[in-house]
């Protein structure tokens, strides 16, 4: 008979989960954790995150630093191999460095999972705001230009469960309504350009595009972000949407 942990859960399935919780505890700007920290944040017993961390270590997907540990280089080869839009990243950073060189402004590349967008590449600005996005990080789609782009151009369920999930307060310009996102998304659907006023952070303003295959569904968004005060959306708009027509041609292609 199989062996099984807690709620009937199989063994394997849930030293994956302890296994997935421990990588999912590093957070942006960590850099060692020791096991109290990693077991406070996974609510794991102590004995149980130090043998986890001793065999992730062992493997390479954990680096030891005395009694510490930090992610490991592995993790890093093993998450270049699993971007699966690599070409598209590829294809689009020449396109995303002109934006930036001619706006000064920040500019992303973004794909949806879940309800949230990913950023696969982010090339800041030295004239734009410090934003919170970071490339592998996450945003609430329904607050961002990017994940708005996108949604435009997604089938209805997609939508639905983004709906569904909830469209959490982001600033207190984030749209919480669902039929005024949905009337924003066929807006968008239309114009081909996603604005983004406040609404994932004070004082910031974006205008997005969406990327989409042969048969005109979204599979990634680009961006330029920028000041409330200094960037004019509607100057830089027919730009992001330029370069989303050819990213589009070339995702057509392929």
């Amino acid at each position: 008979m199989r062996t099984t942990g807690r709620n009937d859960q199989p063994a394997d399935g849930l030293v994956a989960a302890r296994i997935a919780a421990l990588l999912d505890a590093f957070r942006p700007g960590d850099d060692v954790l020791g096991v109290s920290e990693l077991a406070r944040r996974t609510g794991l017993a102590k004995t149980t995150v130090h043998r986890l961390a001793g065999h992730l270590a062992d493997t390479g997907l954990l680096e030891r630093d005395g009694t510490s540990v930090r992610l490991g280089l592995r993790l890093f080869e093993i998450g270049q191999l699993a971007v699966r839009r690599r070409g598209l990243v590829e294809a689009a950073r020449p396109y995303l460095a002109d934006l930036r060189e001619a706006t000064r402004n920040t500019v992303h590349l973004a794909v949806l999972e879940g309800t949230e967008v990913v950023y696969l590449d982010v090339l800041r600005g030295p004239d734009a705001p410090d934003l919170p996005s970071r490339i592998g990080g996450r945003f609430p789609a329904h607050a961002t230009g990017v994940g708005k782009a996108i949604l435009s151009r997604s089938p209805a369920d997609v939508v639905t469960r983004v709906i569904e999930a909830g469209l959490p307060r982001v600033s207190s310009r984030t749209i919480t309504a669902p039929g005024l996102l949905r009337r924003q998304l066929a807006r968008i659907r239309d114009d081909g350009i996603a604005l983004e006023r406040e609404e994932s952070g004070v004082g910031v303003v974006c205008a997005a595009s969406p990327l989409v295959d042969a048969n005109g569904l979204a599979v990634a968004a680009v961006s330029i972000s920028g000041w409330a005060t200094r960037m004019r959306t509607e100057r830089v708009a027919p730009a992001v949407r330029t370069v989303a027509l050819a990213l589009s041609r070339t995702i057509s292609e392929s």
